[in-house]
């Protein structure tokens, strides 16, 4: 039986356990600038410390004008690179691999109405975004397609309705993703890793489930599974149906339904709080990796606190 505190491997990347640290913005330690601080490190320093077995940098913008919020990390220009490679030196001091996400807020319902211009030019911010990472020291980038962002606006079929190569039909709303990761494929080999997060309701489970499979195809190495644009259907806390027995999240089920759909390894995330959540996850080949966010910002020592409980729930002797 498989457990969260197992070696994991990704291309020749090796994990030390399954757990990972996913993309939280960090904003009230960030400067308006979008520089990494002192501060910054430090937080993250704080859950190497605490065992994490994989760690994916927040969102990070490619472009000032594509920011949440002024203070959110940037990568829009190379003076960028020195900063967030004391990131990623602090992740492979500890021997923890390390991802950084790179994003755009994008323009929600009116990304049916963006100038193709405008598009082409995010394009190649992201396309200059991964070089820089790579310098960086990362060992691979996740691409933001989730929580209703630029990638996620033209993969959703509610508000990508455009008549030209970037909306309409399933492969031409995929087409920014597409081209991203075929233009940047001379960046990607067996020690950099291609990351995705995305929808898994898109607005529906069956649309994530089509994403994910094309993704796989299109030679994404890692799928992280998170929300997308909702159907306005669904009024209640849940964006899909989920099953009355299912005992956990809604989005962490939409990640086990589509790991049964695709070969490469899937995250799942949100509302993980404990080690026995975790666990059974793993434990049953739910999924290949949980995430835990806010329960590591509460205790950055998460992994350590959960490491005790399953030796405790186990009945595991110290040898």
């Amino acid at each position: 039986m498989p457990s969260i505190f197992d070696k994991f491997k990704i291309k020749n990347i090796e994990l030390r356990n399954r757990i990972v640290l996913p993309p939280l913005v960090r904003f009230s330690i960030i400067g308006l600038d979008g520089y990494v601080t002192d501060e910054l490190v430090d937080w993250y320093e704080e859950v190497l410390c605490g065992g994490v077995g994989f760690v994916i940098v927040e969102a990070t913008a490619v472009s000032e004008d594509g920011k949440l919020r002024e203070n959110q990390l940037g990568i829009w220009n190379d003076s960028f690179i020195f900063g967030l490679k004391r990131i990623a030196d602090k992740c492979h001091e500890y021997n923890v691999p390390v991802l950084i996400q790179i994003h755009h807020a994008g323009f929600k319902e009116k990304i049916k109405d963006i100038d193709k211009f405008i598009l082409d030019e995010i394009l190649e911010k992201f396309k200059l975004a991964f070089k820089r990472a790579k310098l960086a020291g990362f060992d691979g980038v996740e691409i933001h397609g989730a929580h209703t962002y630029l990638i996620s606006q033209l993969n959703s079929r509610l508000w990508n309705t455009r008549d030209d190569e970037y909306g309409g039909s399933f492969e031409r709303r995929m087409y920014f993703s597409k081209r991203l990761i075929e233009e940047t494929r001379e960046l990607f080999n067996d020690d950099f890793i291609l990351g995705y997060r995305m929808g898994g309701n898109e607005p529906e489970l069956s649309d994530g489930i089509e994403i994910a499979k094309y993704l796989e195809v299109l030679g994404v190495d890692l799928i992280h599974v998170s929300s997308g644009v909702p159907d306005p259907k669904y009024t209640r806390k849940e964006k899909i149906d989920v099953p009355k027995d299912f005992p956990l999240d809604w989005v962490i089920y939409m990640g086990t339904e589509i790991k049964k759909h695709v070969n490469i390894p899937v995250i799942g995330v949100r509302n993980i709080k404990k080690e026995k959540q975790a666990s059974w996850l793993v434990e049953n080949n739910l999924l290949d990796l949980v995430a835990v966010g806010r329960a590591m910002i509460a205790r950055p020592n998460w992994v350590n606190v959960a490491r005790k409980e399953y030796i405790a729930r186990n009945g595991i002797k110290n040898s």
